[in-house]
């Protein structure tokens, strides 16, 4: 899967991955290869991804949105601490 994390003023992360944990605003959910298409508000927490080696990288955010779609992630986030 394909995966770009973006603030308004640039790019944070972007390559493939395995899967990510995100912060939804009705609970934490994964996504995982073909995970089927969804559009979803986040809430303040830790986006956690296993990169194409199974190493975990953590970015903690404040708020956003995630969208998935054909094994491409796209996450707008406000800020990332």
């Amino acid at each position: 899967m394909k995966i770009e994390i973006i603030t308004p003023e640039k790019t944070i992360f972007e390559g493939n991955i395995k899967s990510m944990r995100v912060p939804g605003k009705k609970g934490s959910f994964q996504v995982l290869k073909d995970h089927a298409p969804i559009i979803s508000t986040l809430d303040k927490g830790m986006v956690v991804v296993i990169d194409m080696t199974g190493a975990e990288i953590s970015f903690e955010i404040e708020s956003g949105i995630v969208e998935v779609r054909k094994n491409q992630i796209i996450l707008l986030v406000e800020s990332v601490g």
